[in-house]
């Protein structure tokens, strides 16, 4: 049986992957993309291109 996944991010717009039946783990939630484990991991490799959190990429933009 194939597990399905979302895209989940959370505060600091840092991305990962959950089991899409699951509840989210605190503090993250849905991005919008559904799919395989192999579907979510290349959207994010796709969408995440700057690996800092958000409130480092703000305090550096300063």
């Amino acid at each position: 049986m194939d597990t399905d996944y979302k895209v989940v991010v959370n505060d600091e717009e840092q991305y990962s992957i959950w089991p899409a039946a699951k509840e989210n783990a605190a503090g993250w939630r849905d991005e919008g993309t559904q799919g395989s484990k192999e579907v979510c991991l290349a959207h994010i490799q796709e969408v995440w291109t700057d690996l800092r959190p958000r409130s480092l990429r703000e305090r550096m933009s300063r």
